[in-house]
């Protein structure tokens, strides 16, 4: 789908510098800005570098200074922000913004048009900046474009001043590129371009503002170093271009590059063309309705069953038939590439999210079936599972690897179930039962082994078969802000979710030890399953409520309204009846739902905070005290689709609920979703421009829920 945006947008900075683009390139690095080339955040930038994919991303090249002379007279065609000013003032001849498949900006000065085109090389930290120049009517005399190179050399989390240490000097390489590396052992960047001439005069441009930093309560001030400024001669009639890369090119040619780049996504978007019609249905498509089989609990294998009246829609009815909903999708399944990396081991991993995540063990494990499976990228499913399982400790998959260094973290107590989680899906889809049973059985034996003996952060199941976890001052949970030594909400004890995934688990276990012949292994599993799941009705349901408590510490029994007890409906194998699968998705419907995923506590809590904004303390304090994830709408699809299967409203209720995401597809960042939203109406879109299971549980419930159901 193309995003364009023409000049009723482009020539409005206030509504223009809150739509962003970004340009991955499979490592972990990215380019990134907003549709007027204005960077407004310190993760903004032409070359992003990772020099350790996927991680330590390093701002190179930060932008471009670009200027149009016509018979002398200087036109912008670049935008910065400065404080209490915006100079240049490029946005007013920029006429239009594209994004299909590359971010694409079109000006128009007298009689002049310049298509300007940023993409990034697969695999490299290779960015080019492409100048196409066309003439209406007559060729004016001595046009030229004059481009100042900036540039930063930082850790993308940091911001760069003027100091002694940065050496300003730069070498002339033999092609007429040129090589800069201002700190020793630096990784340095190599500059390449077809310009006529360069001007060596070097300065720095100081104190340009970051507007989304000032929001986050964050330094929002930066001095960008410039080396020289190329000049391009229009005369000739030839194309321009800038390639900034880590890599030295011998030889370059751009237009190889791009004719590669575009065969590479048109081929990917074949890959993934979604149709209509029955016949019609793409082989990873009808993979996944195979695949539904394995799983009685699906709703496509019980979609004829109850057919109790379902509640308003809340006008959410798609209209137009399903047009905008296989838009949606085709647009999520080709931004799905961009979380899909190699890490230095070649081995691939999902990145959490852009601009500042790095692959973490949870995310990677929830966006696995949605980023891979139900596209039929069985392979890249299985490199992820057996990349993870050679990190396995005590039980433990790494939540986080860091971005220098590769010690990983264990620090969560749900990672190592929802891995387990993956690795059915992984069988549900791919089918590969030996790869399961030889390289990860053992793996997943060895996780139910230690929850249950213990291991880190007093992780161990209790006599009544429930999983405890936690010690102070730690969170483990996927509810983790930390504030300093603060735990925002610690949810020590048993928490609700992971109870559910335990027992998912360990029904898991039971399946697959019977599906490889190991019968008595697969009755004792199900034995403690049914231990419990009675244990975990008994303990967790707030019968005053009619809902499920958040979590419970001995005495203590949290009766705050989160979405987490949706996963014990949601996970394939649930431990609730029908009665209560209904109250608990209708209490979540009543106080979290919103168009853009579940609020994260109920807005009638006292401890709900409605936005999420402010300084680091302030939006680590809201992050899960009402903020909204969009992740999570994922789980209410499948809750809801388990709780009214088969009732015959289920299915245009549940494709209401994509229509908000299309709409979102142009708001933030652009053909993509975002991390989290706030609480309150409007619910802006905040954090991640792009998060991972944000795209990857919206496509994984389109196909079971909607494509799947369609096709049963």
């Amino acid at each position: 789908m193309t995003i364009v945006f023409n000049k009723d947008i482009c020539h409005d900075p206030s509504k223009a510098t809150e739509k962003e683009w970004l340009e991955t390139n499979g490592i972990g690095g990215y380019a990134s800005s907003t549709i007027i080339g204005t960077n407004t955040r310190r993760y903004h930038g032409l070359l992003m570098a990772a020099t350790k994919p996927p991680l330590g991303r390093t701002l190179l090249l930060s932008k471009l200074e670009e200027f149009l002379y016509i018979d002398g007279k200087e036109y912008p065609l670049s935008t910065n922000i400065y404080p209490n000013a915006i100079y240049p003032e490029g946005y007013k001849n920029l006429v239009q913004f594209s994004l299909n498949p590359f971010p694409t900006f079109e000006y128009s000065v007298n009689g002049i048009d310049i298509k300007k085109i940023v993409f990034m090389v697969h695999g490299e930290n290779t960015t080019v900046i492409l100048y196409q120049v066309n003439y209406r009517g007559e060729r004016p005399f001595s046009p030229a474009l004059k481009v100042r190179v900036m540039v930063a050399f930082r850790d993308y989390h940091w911001l760069t001043h003027i100091n002694r240490a940065f050496k300003t000097d730069y070498k002339i390489l033999a092609n007429g590129g040129i090589c800069l590396q201002p700190y020793e052992g630096f990784t340095p960047m190599y500059l390449f371009h077809n310009a006529e001439a360069m001007d060596n005069a070097s300065f720095w441009y100081k104190n340009m503002e970051y507007p989304k930093e000032n929001e986050r309560g964050l330094e929002s001030h930066e001095d960008h170093f410039s080396p020289c400024s190329l000049h391009f001669d229009l005369n000739k009639g030839n194309d321009c271009h800038i390639v900034a890369s880590t890599n030295e090119y011998n030889k370059l040619d751009v237009y190889e590059l791009l004719e590669k780049e575009t065969a590479l996504r048109e081929k990917e978007d074949r890959g993934r063309k979604l149709e209509t019609s029955d016949a019609k249905l793409q082989p990873p498509i009808s993979m996944l309705v195979q695949a539904c089989s394995l799983n009685q609990n699906v709703l496509v294998q019980s979609a004829r069953l109850n057919q109790q009246k379902l509640p308003s829609l809340g006008g959410r009815e798609l209209e137009g038939g399903g047009d905008k909903l296989l838009r949606l999708c085709e647009t999520l399944l080709s931004v799905s590439s961009s979380f899909i990396v190699k890490r230095e081991n070649d081995k691939k991993s999902i990145i959490a999210g852009y601009h500042w995540f790095g692959d973490w063990g949870r995310d990677t494990m929830i966006s696995l079936p949605g980023l891979t499976l139900v596209q039929g990228r069985f392979e890249d499913a299985r490199e992820i599972l057996l990349s993870f399982a050679q990190y396995i400790s005590k039980g433990m998959i790494p939540n986080r690897f860091p971005d220098y260094g590769e010690t990983p973290e264990y620090n969560t107590v749900d990672a190592s179930l929802w891995y387990i989680q993956s690795v059915y899906q992984y069988l549900r889809f791919a089918k590969d039962l030996n790869t399961v049973r030889k390289d990860l059985y053992g793996v997943l034996q060895e996780i139910i082994e230690y929850y249950q003996k213990g291991t880190r952060y007093n992780i161990h199941m209790d006599s009544d078969g429930l999983i405890y976890a936690g010690v102070a001052g730690v969170q483990l949970t996927w509810m983790d802000a930390k504030v300093g030594d603060w735990v925002v909400t610690p949810r020590v004890g048993k928490a609700v979710e992971i109870n559910a995934l335990w027992y998912n688990a360990l029904k898991i276990m039971s399946f697959l030890a019977r599906e490889i012949d190991l019968s008595n292994e697969s009755r004792d599993y199900n034995n403690l399953a049914q231990k419990t799941s009675k244990s975990f009705n008994d303990t967790f349901w707030f019968d005053e409520g009619q809902y499920l408590y958040d979590y419970i510490d001995g005495d203590v029994r949290s009766s705050a309204i989160r979405p987490n007890q949706v996963f014990a409906v949601s996970l394939p194998y649930s431990m609730l009846l029908k009665e209560r699968q209904r109250n608990v998705v209708e209490i979540v419907k009543e106080h979290l739902l919103t168009p853009y995923g579940l609020r994260s506590l109920s807005p009638r809590d006292k401890d709900y905070i409605g936005r999420y904004c402010g300084n680091v303390y302030e939006r680590d304090r809201a992050y899960h005290q009402g903020t909204v994830w969009a992740w999570l709408i994922g789980s209410y699809i499948s809750a809801y689709a388990k709780a009214y299967a088969g009732n015959k409203d289920a299915l245009k209720y549940i494709k209401g609920l994509f229509v908000p995401f299309y709409e979102h597809l142009f708001d933030a960042g652009l053909g993509t979703v975002s991390e989290i939203f706030d609480g309150d109406p409007a619910h802006t879109p905040r954090g991640c421009i792009s998060q991972a299971w944000s795209v990857a549980e919206l496509l994984r419930a389109y196909f079971e829920h909607v494509y799947g159901f369609e096709n049963d």
